[in-house]
């Protein structure tokens, strides 16, 4: 393929990558999007997404009452405790008020909100039918608008003149060449020999890498992401950072996805491997907090968990796809987890009875909390003691990692802070400039959205202006 058959080559298939192809194909640009994955795997991340988080300042369409600018600003900030470029999140923030409109016009449907998860729909909107329908919708819509699609082509190295891209090679040896460039391949958590080196050696001598599963796509290795920190492009993040979540430990190492998630948390206590808590489970809306679990299951011994309930809190969570260990009393729960049945019990009758009960809301931060227990559970804390008791244990599912590069609000691609004139990146590989830690829900279908659109704009820009000056010397 030959330099002069196309203008935007975009490297990846999910929400970042599609939304840059679209606009850049709206732009007039030709444009040729690369997806590692075969057709049936196609999408990344985002198949696994439900829902967008955004700003608006009164009800709009699927979204109930307000949702500001400020608190958006103050939510981020408070799970990425200060690790974020306010001017980038406040892009973000801004962008994801406006572009509902934009995706309706690509096929893509909203849910109505549903009763009982008003919390929910005041922040986000939630994708009709999910991830995977917002994703073939975009590919319709982008072959229908001529975005030339090609799977199962993994790129294998970048090509530059200094800070100008010139072409990609693929794994299989074919050199393709463009004007401007997109890269929107994803993260490295399928990389397991990088996750190792990020994480390392803990003190009891494991490598904790060694027991995450990976939520999302086997195809995000990091290829790319190495390749151009190697070049000198400027990083930003922790490798160790990432969206982390506490799933199932039965779940499948690749691709399990939002139903392996467990969302009792905030109803129980969790206890590690030695049969201890470690954690305030009623810190803050599960919303907001879910995704700090994964870490602190990673850093328990074995890198395992339990989220222990009673049937008190049966109903009043998503159901896991997987059943729990159910028992009718606790030392049979201790037993049938292989925990110290002593240490277990003393855990348990610890926690009810620092346990002081209020009005029970689960909607809102209510005050049943414990007192004289370390650590503390905040809101939602009531006794365990109405059997049947059910336990599910818990191992760090990971979605995707923070290291990034780093970029200012056009999405260049900067070396040594000089961004580069037709190199842009979007989504994952460079999501950490706005989160350095921590997530919410939404946000990264917001960054994706966000910066997959301004990425598409600025390189068939690029391009179609290099076009011009070559007609022009011709």
């Amino acid at each position: 393929m030959s330099d002069e058959q196309v203008d935007v080559l975009v490297i990846g298939g999910g929400n970042a990558a599609l939304c840059a192809a679209l606009m850049a194909r709206e732009t007039g640009a030709s444009v040729l999007l690369l997806e590692a994955a075969p057709k049936a795997w196609r999408g990344g991340n985002s198949q696994h997404t439900r829902n967008l988080r955004c700003m608006h300042d009164a009800p709009q369409d699927v979204l109930v009452e307000a949702y500001p600018e400020e608190e958006y600003w103050q939510d981020l900030l408070k799970v990425t405790g200060g690790l974020t470029d306010e001017h980038l999140a406040r892009l973000v923030i801004r962008a994801s008020s406006n572009c509902r409109d934009w995706m309706r016009s690509h096929g893509v449907h909203f849910q109505p909100p549903l009763s009982g998860a008003l919390h929910v729909a005041r922040t986000n909107a939630f994708f009709m039918g999910g991830g995977k329908a917002l994703v073939n919708a975009y590919y319709r819509s982008a072959e229908r608008l001529g975005v030339r699609i090609r799977y199962e082509t993994p790129v294998a190295s970048v090509a530059l003149d200094g800070d100008r891209f010139i072409a990609v090679r693929t794994e299989a040896g074919e050199r393709i060449a463009a004007r401007s460039c997109v890269l929107a391949a994803g993260g490295f958590e399928s990389n397991r020999a990088w996750l190792r080196e990020a994480w390392g050696q803990n003190e009891r001598g494991e490598w904790p890498a060694d027991n995450f599963l990976i939520r999302g796509t086997r195809f995000n290795q990091g290829v790319l992401l190495k390749q151009m920190i190697d070049a000198g492009a400027d990083a930003i993040g922790d490798p160790s950072q990432g969206h982390m979540v506490a799933i199932d430990a039965r779940a499948p190492l690749y691709d399990g996805g939002i139903c392996t998630r467990i969302d009792c948390v905030s109803l129980g206590v969790v206890v590690n491997r030695e049969a201890r808590r470690f954690y305030d489970e009623g810190e803050d809306f599960w919303p907001k907090r879910y995704a700090i679990w994964g870490r602190l299951v990673a850093q328990q011994p074995g890198q395992l968990a339990y989220s222990i309930i009673d049937q008190k809190a049966v109903g009043r969570f998503m159901p896991p796809v997987f059943s729990g260990t159910v028992a009718d009393t606790l030392p049979a729960l201790a037993r049938q987890l292989g925990l110290d049945e002593a240490t277990f019990l003393r855990t348990v009758a610890d926690y009810n009875a620092a346990c002081r009960v209020g009005r029970f809301d689960h909607t809102a931060l209510d005050d049943c909390h414990t007192e004289g227990l370390t650590p503390a559970k905040t809101h939602w804390a009531r006794p365990i003691d109405t059997a049947p008791f059910h336990a599910y244990p818990l191992r760090p599912g990971i979605t995707f990692t923070y290291l990034g590069l780093k970029v200012d609000d056009t999405a260049a691609v900067r070396f040594g802070d000089r961004p580069s004139p037709n190199l842009f990146v979007a989504g994952e590989m460079m999501a950490g400039n706005v989160l350095g830690k921590g997530y919410t829900a939404g946000v990264g279908m917001s960054i994706g959205t966000a910066f997959g659109r301004i990425a598409g704009t600025q390189a068939a820009a690029a391009a179609l202006q290099q076009k011009e000056s070559h007609h022009a010397i011709a």
